[in-house]
């Protein structure tokens, strides 16, 4: 079986580390895609405009396929770096953690960095409320009239979550379903008469 479950956080969360006059700010935050992640980020530079660094890691995606680490100015692989290891550590997808840096006048140097981005990540995973999704794969079902019944009854039966409903002469049905029970409810419907069903997309 696919492993169609994936770890995310549900809700904003902050973390705080400091460090020799230092303030390290985490800000945890679920997201779908990059343009999410691009939409936090301005609004970051906004609020945080004085601070002197925006450090931060995110992974999208059910398969962790979408990443990305940026150390905004700090040396070379101490910031995006540790906090991308706490994201992973704690199995996590679907999440962007921005650490917002004031510097307190004293360098850390490059152990003392790596420590504090790290401690701050994970202050705000510890923050946060951690919760497991399912991978859900997206169908449009497309049927007549005549086929209504066949084709709700069989929707129903497996649980699926309806999407977008549109009917007329010739129906049609969005819904995603657990990807672990998708080829059955798919070739399910594909035995009704006269029902087309075609995969959209994995969410």
């Amino acid at each position: 079986m696919f492993e169609d479950t994936y770890l995310t956080i549900d809700a904003f969360a902050e973390g705080l580390y400091k460090e020799k006059g230092s303030r390290f700010i985490a800000l945890a935050y679920p997201v779908k895609n990059e343009s999410d992640v691009k939409e936090v980020l301005a609004e970051l530079r906004k609020t945080y405009h004085d601070a002197r660094h925006h450090c931060y890691a995110y992974v999208i995606g059910f398969d962790k396929s979408t990443f990305r680490i940026n150390d905004d100015g700090e040396p070379s692989g101490t910031a995006g770096k540790p906090i991308y290891g706490q994201i992973i550590s704690s199995d996590l997808t679907n999440i962007l953690i921005v650490v917002v840096r004031y510097f307190g006048g004293t360098l850390l140097g490059v152990s003392g960095l790596i420590r504090a981005y790290k401690s701050a990540a994970k202050d705000a995973i510890d923050n946060a409320t951690i919760i497991e999704k399912t991978v859900n794969d997206v169908y449009i079902v497309s049927f007549d009239y005549n086929a209504m019944n066949d084709v709700m009854k069989r929707l129903k039966d497996n649980d699926v979550t309806f999407i977008k409903q549109e009917f007329d002469l010739t129906s049609r049905i969005t819904f995603s379903i657990r990807k672990n029970f998708s080829n059955k409810i798919f070739e399910s419907l594909q035995k009704i008469e006269g029902v087309k069903v075609v995969y959209e997309k994995t969410i």
